[in-house]
């Protein structure tokens, strides 16, 4: 096994991003049609917090039994992106290994993270599952 190779050979790098100012629908349905379960939210291009499918499922279950479009209006006049995303964050820069990714989520109580570059812009993202992927494909 390979546990030098660089976080970029098993990152996400064509990220689906919110800005700290969109609505929660607009996550909503960033999360549905990319089927994706975690945005990260930036200002500008620097990382602010991260959105996880659970951050919206949480809300979501306070109305629970309303159609799709009372939902997104519901969320929308009630909660901002600041209201729930997460901004106490594990980055990884974009110098680091897989092996450095693979101890810091199997230390952490989280299945995602931040790619940074040195400005702490953030290039992309590892999850979980692209971790499983790549210990799939060494073997």
């Amino acid at each position: 096994m390979k546990k030098n190779d660089p976080i970029s050979s098993i990152m996400s790098a064509n990220l689906t991003m919110a800005q700290v100012g969109q609505s929660l629908s607009d996550v909503r349905k960033m999360m549905c049609e990319s089927n994706i379960h975690h945005v990260p939210v930036v200002d500008g291009k620097k990382l602010v917090g991260l959105i996880s499918f659970t951050d919206l499922m949480k809300i979501n279950l306070i109305i629970s039994g309303a159609d799709e479009r009372s939902i997104d209006n519901i969320i929308d006049q009630q909660f901002k992106i600041t209201d729930i995303m997460s901004t106490k964050l594990t980055t990884i820069n974009l110098t680091s290994n897989v092996r450095q990714a693979a101890d810091l989520l199997g230390k952490g109580h989280f299945h995602s993270l931040p790619v940074v570059d040195n400005e702490d812009n953030v290039v992309g993202i590892v999850t979980s599952t692209d971790l499983i992927n790549y210990l799939i494909a060494q073997y």
